[in-house]
């Protein structure tokens, strides 16, 4: 039994919901976008009917707080993304990163003793507050790593921020386990299990140095920003570095600070806004969630007797192409990557589509569709996954970096949070044919990357600045021969 119906059948215990009440377990498959214990396009559920409205009433109930539990993680990580970046400028990156660590560990402890008290209350406000934990964090740690790493290195430690997160969720799909935390008697432990890294993370900020650009464009410490570079960079000569921040900080000094509202209404940061945006929409709307929640199912109907270990192998395959990008993204360079695993997802979700249309004549198509599921988390991880987030922060100079990555943490959160209140409800319309229409979306996303998104890698912040303009310059140049040709056209008359 996985950790979530474990919390199902703890949630009807505790509000008293008779255990041979089974609308509770109907309306959570039906309306749950974590995990389909079986694939929704082999049978459609038998409806039960039911003469007494108390189970009813108390399944709904069971339904609501599972909901609630599941969404209010990404509700708090709406809410926090907004406020990350100023929460680092006030503070600092380092004194900020501990700062949130408090939220993960408030969220762990309430999960943790949920037991103990009421568990629906607890676990909601625990997730809540781990959602504003993730919220925050997802825009001081790209923004940090952005203004720590030197040019050479910047992508490749910009995906290990992607590695870390994988990872963490290969572990905890491990130690969820059945026979490890995932039963009745510890999975309290599980959730409250989310304090040990923050606890780490903590401890090793201690020793890591705050970010040389924040102190010296924002805070005018040269001397302070030389001691940090000095320990970031394991040399005594910076000169490069320093150079290349009075550059930059003589640009933000001209500048004031850039609101949300700026990044959209002046002209020369549209274009790199938008394009912020179409990469997180691209990374959320690419369909990798729905892979994720479907392929527990797919395994299963592959005749596969234990896919709760198949969908583990899906994590792995999920780390392991996560640590190969870190070594690729600095030699192939960001945007091919992102286009390369892109495409390739376009593929696997054609591939993935077919076999699910065909399961029911050919019985090995399940297998066509369990290689496509793996094909599609490897191209995710190697582009799509880690880009995003560190491109950002590389979009951008340190007037306008902190509210890019507050808006584009925000867009991110919420588009997660469409995709989980909605996939459902495009799962049972489209039925086998849903990764069509991720496949349409992921097309649609390629081309633009294709024609709108710079290539990073080696380039300063001026030179990623100077390709936005010319890509800007270039679309507006055959509007404005068009023009010319049509002002010539009536003069000639």
């Amino acid at each position: 039994m996985t950790e979530d119906k474990v919390i199902i059948t703890h949630y009807r215990h505790v509000l008293g919901v008779p255990l041979d009440d089974r609308k509770a377990i109907n309306s959570y498959a039906i309306n749950t976008t974590e995990e389909l214990p079986t694939s929704p396009f082999l049978r459609v559920p038998t409806p039960t009917p039911w003469a007494e409205e108390e189970p009813v009433a108390s399944a709904s109930l069971i339904t609501m707080f599972w909901s609630l539990s599941v969404s209010s993680f990404p509700v708090g990580g709406m809410i926090a993304s907004f406020f990350g970046g100023l929460l680092g400028d006030q503070l600092g990156r380092i004194k900020a990163m501990l700062v949130a660590n408090i939220l993960s560990l408030v969220g762990a402890l309430l999960m943790g003793f949920s037991k103990l008290g009421p568990s629906h209350i607890l676990i909601i406000s625990g997730r809540g507050i781990s959602g504003l934990y993730c919220g925050l964090i997802s825009g001081l740690v790209p923004m940090y790593i952005g203004e720590i790493a030197p040019t050479t290195l910047r992508g490749a430690i910009g995906a290990l921020h992607q590695l870390a997160i994988v990872t963490g969720i290969l572990i905890s799909q491990i130690v969820g386990l059945d026979f490890i935390l995932g039963n009745h008697e510890l999975w309290h432990i599980l959730l409250g299990l989310s304090a040990v890294p923050a606890v780490l993370q903590s401890l090793l900020l201690f020793f890591c140095p705050e970010s040389p650009r924040y102190l010296y464009i924002k805070l005018d410490e040269e001397a302070k920003a030389k001691k940090s570079l000095k320990r970031l960079r394991g040399c005594d000569d910076v000169t490069k570095d320093i150079n290349e921040m009075r550059k930059e900080r003589e640009e933000a000094s001209s500048e004031k600070k850039v609101s949300i509202v700026q990044l959209f209404t002046n002209s020369s940061y549209q274009q790199p806004i938008l394009v912020a945006l179409m990469l997180h929409m691209a990374q959320q709307f690419s369909g990798i969630n729905g892979i994720f929640y479907y392929s527990t199912s797919i395994f299963q109907t592959a005749g596969i007797s234990q896919p709760v270990y198949a969908t583990i192998g899906v994590g792995a395959v999920n780390t392991v192409f996560t640590a190969l990008s870190v070594f690729l993204v600095e030699k192939a360079g960001r945007r091919s990557l992102f286009l390369i695993g892109m495409s390739g997802m376009f593929v696997c979700a054609i591939f993935m589509s077919v076999g699910l249309v065909l399961l029911n004549k050919l019985a090995w198509m399940s297998y066509m569709s369990m290689t496509a599921i793996f094909l599609f988390v490897s191209f995710f991880e190697i582009g799509p996954g880690p880009i995003p987030w560190f491109m950002v922060a590389e979009f951008f100079s340190q007037g306008p970096r902190p509210a890019a990555l507050a808006i584009a943490a925000f867009s991110n959160w919420t588009c997660n949070f469409i995709i989980a209140l909605c996939f459902q409800y495009i799962a049972d319309f489209c039925g086998p044919y849903v990764f069509f229409l991720f496949a349409g979306i992921v097309l649609a996303f390629t081309l633009f990357t294709f024609f709108k998104v710079p290539e990073t890698k080696g380039k300063s912040f001026e030179e990623i600045a100077a390709e936005f303009q010319k890509k800007s310059a270039s679309a507006k140049a055959p509007k404005a021969a068009v023009e010319m040709e049509f002002l010539g056209a009536t003069e000639t008359v």
